[in-house]
């Protein structure tokens, strides 16, 4: 049978049980967009191509499955970049299109063209420029074979016009052609049995463990596993920004957040532990502050599917290259086996929940006149939604506050963008989120600043009936530049204040075809919160009249040490303000 490059890639997509795609057509892809027509796949137009990157994130993050972006050449490709990086940083499965300039002008600067490949190696797991019609198969077969297998993320093919319109026949790669295409391409996924072995002994020992709980817990599905080895090692469990709802935070065991914003108890655990467990983490910089100063008395048993992590940071004194949830399977197997009674952890426990105690989480209720406490606003809406509900956040406070206050149960529950930090990623995601699962509520906690980069999005939210709700916690300010200036600059705010009123969010989000409201006033928000709950045919907004005083603790100062964290203000000796 014979097909054109184009009808070739989008048969493939189908082959690959592709349920939408988020694109926006040009010159360059344009022969893809025809197929599309007679396919089943659904195509969701955005109205920015950074936008689709989020999307398919949003989508890969609740699913479990690739997300697919495709897009046009030079700005169409240059505008998927950040999407791609992002999800280059957080691991998300994405399989990325982008058109091309024909082959013959290829280096010559004609128009649109650019360096795709070039400019996305970096920040791609994998990306190729295709250059007959022939490829395409195989090609989307190794796509999604590599955007799902070992440490997911992000695969790039880049189509040029005419081999979208090149005559191929159609064939369909079969498993063994795929492996044989990929010949260094291994991805070790059992653990060693003497590391095993060697971890379940260093747990079994350890007087003050603490399970260090990565993202890479939810890509591997290990949550179920991750219960288990807690509950067989009654070990403190701290659960990574990227790994929010992979262990209940219900759980006895569960000290929620570790970090530069996490929990006290999360962070002094750690900190005072004589065993980290980590398991799918990668011991980032927002999560060890200071490396030299980090955990300093610990051991550290170290599991994640990609062996370039295990040493990058911190040197372990188990690494176990492999499949989080076979390799945690495995330690509870030998554990459980071996009979032997683990360390006393009373006295463990004594002194951590001394700390939960002593250090909660906190904020100072809202007084007359003030403006609504953004933590309350997030635990009202919390407290109104199912259970179930996927929350996507922006970048900055209210990310923060989100990842602190939303209790998460469930995994695939919180979406938001942690390595690369991208400010404009809720809206986007949280609609690609929805796609995934539209049977959930989702919720995008978003800020002011935020949402004015990617609010667009909402227009094609409202095109397509995907209905999302937004709450915009409009604090006027680039809302954590201006707590670190107030902190650390002596309060001198050097270009972070953006207006509550420019632009009017609520005018602004009914012209994009969405149901708006403002709230004001606690009694404001539980009214506008039940009826955007019952809002369920458009995208609604909420725009949240926050306070910008208001500042996330606790906290670590970028460069110190985790010992050297920051409580609220009212939890230290004398109530004393930060010194500057």
């Amino acid at each position: 049978m014979q097909l054109t490059g184009a009808q070739a890639l989008i048969k493939s997509l189908e082959m690959e049980h592709t349920e939408v795609i988020f694109g926006l057509p040009g010159g360059a892809i344009l022969p893809a967009y025809d197929p599309i027509l007679d396919s089943p796949i659904r195509h969701v137009l955005v109205r920015h191509e950074q936008g689709a990157g989020h999307m398919a994130e949003g989508y890969a993050h609740v699913t479990g499955r690739p997300g697919v972006a495709m897009v046009t050449s030079g700005p169409g490709a240059t505008n998927l970049v950040t999407a791609l990086c992002d999800a280059y940083m957080d691991s998300v499965p994405v399989v990325a299109i982008t058109g091309q300039v024909s082959r013959p002008v290829i280096g010559t600067d004609s128009f649109q063209e650019a360096d795709t490949v070039g400019i996305t190696r970096s920040v791609t797991k994998h990306n190729e420029l295709l250059m007959s019609a022939e490829e395409v198969p195989l090609a989307v077969r190794q796509a999604f074979l590599l955007a799902t297998t070992g440490r997911p993320g992000p695969v790039l093919l880049d189509v040029p016009k005419d081999v979208l319109q090149e005559k191929t026949e159609w064939y369909w790669p079969t498993d063994d052609e795929v492996s044989a295409s990929l010949p260094g391409y291994k991805p070790t996924t059992k653990g060693h049995p003497r590391m095993v072995r060697e971890a379940a002994r260093l747990i079994a020992a350890s007087e003050r463990p603490v399970i260090y709980a990565g993202g890479g817990i939810l890509k591997a599905r290990a949550a179920e596993a991750l219960r288990s080895l807690a509950e067989i090692t009654r070990a403190p469990v701290v659960t990574t920004l990227m790994a929010r709802g992979a262990f209940p935070d219900s759980h006895p065991q569960c000290l929620g957040m570790p970090g530069m914003h996490g929990n006290y108890a999360a962070i002094t655990a750690m900190q005072e532990a004589d065993l980290l467990i980590a398991l799918g983490a990668r011991f980032d910089d927002r999560v060890t502050g200071q490396v030299s100063t980090f955990a300093p008395a610990a051991k550290v048993v170290h599991v994640d599917i990609d062996p370039a992590e295990l040493g990058k940071i911190r040197q372990p004194d188990v690494p176990i290259v492999g499949d989080c949830r076979l390799v945690i399977e495995e330690i509870v197997r030998v554990l459980a086996a071996s009979g032997e009674p683990q360390a006393d952890r009373g006295a463990w426990w004594a002194r951590v929940n001394q700390w939960r105690e002593r250090f909660p989480l906190h904020y100072e209720p809202q007084a007359e006149g003030e403006a609504l406490k953004p933590q309350a606003v997030i635990e009202a809406i919390r407290d109104a939604s199912p259970a179930d509900t996927t929350v996507v956040a922006g970048v900055g406070q209210h990310q923060m506050w989100a990842s602190q206050f939303w209790r998460f149960e469930e995994p695939y529950t919180w979406v938001n963008s942690g390595g690369l930090g991208t400010m404009g990623f809720a809206v986007p995601a949280a609609i690609g989120a929805k796609v995934g699962r539209p049977d959930r509520t989702v919720w995008a906690i978003d800020g002011d600043g935020c949402f004015q980069m990617t609010a667009h999005e909402l227009v094609t939210a409202s095109s397509e009936r995907i209905p999302i709700k937004v709450a915009i916690l409009n604090n006027a300010y680039l809302g954590m530049v201006r707590q670190w200036q107030e902190l650390f600059y002596k309060e001198r705010y050097s270009e972070v204040y953006l207006s509550p009123d420019l632009p009017d969010y609520v005018k602004w989000a009914e012209a994009m075809g969405c149901a708006a409201f403002r709230a004001e006033t606690p009694a404001d928000v539980a009214a506008v919160v039940d009826k955007a709950n019952a809002i369920d045919d458009r995208p609604v907004v909420i725009d949240f009249r926050t306070d910008a005083n208001e500042k996330v603790f606790p906290m670590v100062p970028a460069g110190a040490s985790n010992s050297d964290v920051i409580v609220h203000p009212s939890q230290r000796p004398g109530g004393e303000e930060v010194v500057q």
